[in-house]
């Protein structure tokens, strides 16, 4: 399709025009599934307006579920965080995910509103985010509200899950519009659950390589 690197055999450029065309078709099934996505019929109303923890005007506050959508704009994302009061420190796969997010929520919000929540008191939260530098998310507390039940960012033994959900406003009245169900089915062989690849800039990453994943997994630090 009309690139060559320098001393490229003839066998590469055959095999990379062959995945070339495939990565074309990956990108024409991608669109494919976002429009489907968007054409989705109306999701459930939410159930109640939940109550979280979080600060107004840098205090401690209540802020309802209908607060968290910005002036102007009709769609929330809210990731439930991996750091329930069970945990001394937090997911280390949902860490580095939110540590992307954090950078891109200026751009995010341009479009919508993102909070990330969790069922550790907000102080805990707060002390988190301090340390690991987080300037731009929102992170609210679920202590006490059943949002992380209802919307499965709780597991059915009662420990904290990973889930992202999609909500959007319709005058006053707010559904549920899409939740990354993915995350919550089998892996198929060799893989993980891979739910949230699509937020992922690490392991995009890393399928450009020739390594590819292998087991890595992400810490909340390295040596």
């Amino acid at each position: 399709m009309g690139l060559t690197f320098p001393n490229e055999s003839a066998e590469y450029r055959a095999a990379r025009e062959r995945l070339l065309a495939r990565e074309i078709e990956l990108r024409r099934l991608t669109e494919t599934v976002a429009r489907e996505r968007r054409a989705l019929p109306p999701g459930g109303v939410v159930p109640e307006d939940y109550v979280f923890e979080g600060l107004v005007n840098g205090a401690p506050a209540k802020v309802r579920l209908s607060e968290l959508f910005l002036p102007g704009q009709d769609t929330l994302a809210i990731y439930s965080y991996m750091f329930g009061p069970e945990r001394a420190r937090p997911c280390s796969m949902c860490t580095p995910l939110l540590d992307g997010l954090d950078a891109a929520e200026p751009n995010i919000r341009q479009r919508l509103a993102l909070v990330v929540v969790a069922e550790s008191p907000l102080a805990k939260l707060r002390a988190f985010t301090e340390e690991r530098g987080w300037r731009r998310l929102r992170l609210l507390s679920t202590a006490g509200n059943r949002y992380n039940r209802d919307y499965h960012g709780k597991g059915s033994e009662g420990g904290d899950t990973t889930m992202l959900n999609v909500f959007r406003r319709e005058g006053a009245t707010v559904r549920h519009f899409w939740g990354t169900e993915m995350a919550h089915t089998d892996g198929d062989p060799g893989q993980d659950h891979r739910g949230l690849d699509m937020l992922s800039p690490i392991f995009a990453m890393f399928d450009l390589t020739p390594a590819g994943r292998g087991d890595f997994y992400t810490r909340l630090s390295y040596p």
